[in-house]
């Protein structure tokens, strides 16, 4: 059988959330308290007004329209659906470096499918894929669109783009006879490579570029600080990309190559570690958001400490240099102005809850409300979105939590997420993941 008649035998298996679209209707939630992803002051007592899958009015008081159905969530703290700017829906951590010879296309299919379930359990109801394989998250995004399983809105980068040798190259670390299928689709050496890479992405179903300009973390052997990709490269993929309207996100550690990414246009700077007060003022400028990744760098670090021998060789020494400058630089862009979206960067089936992101903000300076719009409102706004997503007002998707507690209080109540609702569909209630009607 073929990994694409596998495909779509998963997405027919009846162990899943399937679903047709539900009938048009009419709803009014009465939020207890309101945090909408706008005002940075709470509102108590009002009544959100859905029809079908957008939100059509936020009103004061408990109000009850002629024939809605009511949500009671009068005694809970209502906020926009959360948005995760750097995720992997296909990866699983657990998978190790053995995984890149006995794991293939259909694997990664029932990561994505799991990893979608567990973003909308965890109230995450969108997510920019940064990494993934030629049909994974363009599979999902199409499945999850037609109500066949549940799973968050999609915005994919598909394979990374770095040079041989950088961040994407599945090549390192490993002899040169050994052939990675699928490699090529992640290497861009020269200027009219790059220019062709970003067009075989779009058409292949990418909806935004990633580039990784300098070395990473969890790859064998190259180096965080080293600037990969030259300045031609990156003007290349960012202008062919923006014509093409598509944003760029750009892996980077290394301050040289933040700043030289920064300057060449990239939409966002991910990860940011070894950014100073140049970098800063760089971003501010030129308009460039911040996604820290804090919960990907902690999650790392305690492997590193606690159980090196499960990362590749050269991994574990990158992330305990690495790690505990990050949540310092995160804490200096907020201070500087540098705008921040909230993003994971947690693979697949990890075992944290994606929400401690926003604890890890809180912890590295960000006011709790300031953690909350970097999930929501600044999400939405990086992603390109913000008439859809990232906000509860007229006109967005009815993309919904609610937790008990006061998150502006505690922010570790957002790791607790009772009620869903996605496009007006409940998908949890009562802290239980519900079938579609």
């Amino acid at each position: 059988m073929s990994v694409r008649n596998i495909l779509a035998a998963l997405l027919a298996a009846p162990t899943l959330l399937i679903a047709s679209p539900a009938a048009a209707k009419d709803v009014v939630i009465h939020a207890g308290t309101l945090i909408d992803g706008v005002s940075s002051t709470p509102r108590r007592q009002v009544s959100i007004l859905i029809k079908d899958e957008r939100i059509v009015g936020v009103q004061p008081g408990f109000v009850t329209p002629a024939g809605a159905e009511v949500i009671d969530l009068s005694s809970k703290t209502v906020l926009p659906g959360f948005i995760d700017c750097h995720d992997h829906i296909s990866m699983n951590p657990d998978w190790g470096v053995l995984a890149r010879f006995t794991m293939n296309e259909a694997d990664a299919v029932v990561t994505s499918m799991r990893s979608a379930q567990r973003d909308i359990d965890q109230g995450f109801t969108a997510v920019r894929d940064l990494g993934s394989g030629a049909i994974e998250a363009p599979a999902m995004k199409r499945a999850i669109t037609a109500h066949q399983i549940v799973g968050p809105r999609i915005w994919t980068a598909m394979q990374p783009l770095a040079p041989t040798g950088g961040h994407s190259d599945a090549q390192n670390g490993f002899q040169p006879d050994v052939h990675f299928d699928g490699r090529e689709l992640s290497i861009v050496d020269g200027v009219e490579d790059a220019r062709r890479k970003v067009r075989q992405h779009r058409r292949d179903g990418a909806t935004l570029i990633k580039i990784m300009p300098s070395g990473g973390v969890g790859s064998i052997g190259d180096d965080p600080n080293h600037m990969t990709m030259t300045d031609e490269e990156m003007r290349a993929i960012v202008e062919t990309a923006h014509e093409l309207g598509m944003k760029v996100a750009a892996h980077i550690h290394g301050n040289k190559a933040i700043n030289h990414a920064v300057a060449a246009g990239v939409d966002s700077v991910e990860h940011g570690t070894y950014a100073d007060a140049t970098s800063y003022k760089l971003m501010k400028d030129h308009g460039t958001v911040l996604v820290p990744t804090l919960l990907v760098a902690d999650w790392i670090y305690q492997m590193a400490v606690k159980s090196p021998e499960k990362l590749p060789p050269t991994v574990p020494e990158k992330a305990i240099a690495v790690t505990p400058t990050m949540i310092g630089n995160t804490g200096r862009a907020y201070k500087a102005g540098v705008k921040i979206a909230l993003g994971t960067d947690l693979t697949g089936l990890g075992d944290r809850n994606k929400a401690e992101e926003f604890a890890l903000l809180v912890k590295a300076g960000l006011t709790p409300m300031d953690a909350i719009f970097a999930g929501t409102r600044n999400a939405a706004e990086l992603i390109g979105a913000p008439q859809d997503i990232g906000s509860v007002q007229a006109g967005r998707y009815a993309d919904i939590v609610a937790v008990d507690g006061d998150p502006l209080a505690d922010i570790t109540t957002l790791q607790h997420v009772g009620f869903v609702m996605k496009g007006g569909d409940v998908l949890k209630r009562d802290g239980a993941m519900q079938p579609l009607d």
